[in-house]
């Protein structure tokens, strides 16, 4: 009998819901808006999403859920600076109380790293780091497919470790401010947005990163300038992630992994900023995109079933 799965990843404006066999193959998918009116609002769309599946194909055997943010492992309360809704509350238990399965919830960037490690990009490497640069920037470590969160449920907050001073120094940048509460957070550098704070420190100008790279592919200097730092400080920030882990390969997600130019030039710019003698992992693009999110919550659920079927031998 083909058991079934449900994926679910959830956003600040969307959640989506991706049913998958074992063989982690899509069956059904359905998209919602998130709802933004508290956390039982939430958990009754996350409910309904479930039941229509189950309706659909059969109950599923156990869910997995991506969620920006972590579990705090010794309150159970998610810390969350995306979704106000879900800050502070038990979401693990009360999506277990309220769907009546098990379910297994981890950082929406852990989940990319997962399916990347999955039959991903990242498939015949022993280590990998999954980075989405995006909206924000962060990541997800997995050994042997096998995802590591460290003690805080933390592991690979990528995007709020400082920014390399002699980065900063080098390119005349401003220390910005980051939501998290932190000053000059690589997070606030390497994203999208941070693509795009850089050409208005540069330029004075707001534009988008679609609109920079139109503007450097026309040969505007300084556009081309903008790209320039950016590449720097992903590298460096990628040389420090290099030197701590030391990953077999690294996968880049999010709107930013779109840029071809970054897996011409990371590599031998990652080498730069490493000690002597290293070199840089390889630097894929990732194979699942944007369904990654889904398929590695869905690996979560996965993981569930495998730990029942162990105990019932």
């Amino acid at each position: 009998m083909t058991r079934i799965i449900h994926g679910i990843d959830v956003g600040g404006t969307k959640i989506e819901l991706v049913s998958y066999d074992e063989a982690l193959q899509p069956l059904h998918r359905r998209r919602i808006d998130t709802p933004t009116q508290g956390i039982l609002a939430f958990i009754e769309a996350v409910a309904g999403l479930v039941e229509e599946a189950d309706d659909r194909l059969g109950a599923a055997m156990a869910v997995g859920v991506g969620i920006p943010g972590f579990v705090d492992p010794k309150t159970g309360c998610h810390v969350s600076a995306n979704i106000p809704a879900l800050r502070g509350q038990r979401v693990p238990s009360m999506l277990e109380a309220s769907l009546k399965r098990p379910v297994n919830v981890a950082n929406d960037c852990h989940c990319f790293a997962l399916s990347e490690a999955h039959g991903g990009a990242a498939a015949r490497f022993d280590s990998m780091f999954g980075l989405v640069i995006g909206t924000g920037a962060a990541g997800g470590y997995c050994v042997n497919g096998r995802l590591l969160k460290g003690r805080n449920g933390a592991l690979g907050e990528t995007g709020h470790t400082p920014i390399s001073a002699a980065v900063l120094e080098r390119h005349r940048l401003p220390i910005f401010d980051c939501a998290c509460g932190l000053r000059g957070c690589l997070e606030r550098y390497v994203s999208g947005s941070g693509l795009q704070a850089i050409h208005t420190h540069l330029s004075g100008e707001q534009l988008d990163g679609r609109g920079i790279m139109a503007r450097a592919s026309a040969g505007d200097a300084t556009a081309r300038q903008a790209l320039v730092v950016h590449l720097d400080v992903l590298a460096s920030s990628l040389a420090s992630l290099v030197l701590h882990l030391d990953p077999d390969a690294i996968v880049l997600g999010g709107g930013l992994s779109k840029l071809s130019h970054l897996y011409e030039e990371l590599p031998g710019q990652v080498t730069r900023h490493l000690v002597r003698g290293m070199d840089s992992p390889p630097i894929l693009p990732p194979v699942f995109g944007d369904a990654g999110g889904t398929r590695g919550a869905a690996v979560l659920a996965l993981s569930l079933l495998q730990s029942e079927d162990t105990r019932a031998c």
